[in-house]
C-alpha cells in the first residue's frame, strides 16, 4: 500500500490553489497534536477516547490521502471498538513512524 494517495492530493492542490501549503502545514500540526492526544488516551483502561481519537484521525488522515496512516489509525479504532487493549502502545508506534513518512513525502510537494 502507498503512503499517499497522489489523485487526491492533486484534486486537494486544483481546489485549494495557493492555500494547499495552508492545508498541509495544518493537518501535520494537527496530526502531531492526536497522536499526543492518542499517547495520552492509549495508557487508560476506557476504550472510548482510544476509539474517539483514532476515528478522528483517520478522518483527517483520509482527507489528505495518506491512505496507509488512514488504515493504521482505523486498525486502532477497531481494536478500541472491540474493546481489544492490548498491544496498543505498538499500534501507536506505527502510526507515529507511518506519519514521520507522510509528513516527510507532503513536505516534499509543497
Amino acid at each position: 500500500m502507498e503512503h499517499l494517495d497522489y489523485d487526491t492530493l492533486d484534486t486537494l492542490r486544483q481546489v485549494m490553489e495557493d492555500d494547499f501549503g495552508l492545508l498541509i502545514d495544518t493537518f501535520i500540526q494537527d496530526s502531531n497534536d492526536r497522536i499526543l492526544a492518542l499517547r495520552d488516551v492509549i495508557s487508560g483502561t476506557d476504550p472510548d477516547p482510544i476509539r474517539r481519537a483514532a476515528h478522528s484521525f483517520k478522518g483527517s488522515s483520509s482527507n489528505v490521502g495518506a491512505i496507509r496512516l488512514m488504515a493504521l489509525c482505523s486498525s486502532l479504532e477497531k481494536k478500541a471498538v472491540s474493546n481489544k487493549l492490548e498491544q496498543l502502545e505498538q499500534d501507536l508506534e506505527a502510526i507515529e513512524q507511518e506519519f514521520a513518512q507522510v509528513q516527510e513525502l507532503l513536505r516534499a510537494l509543497d
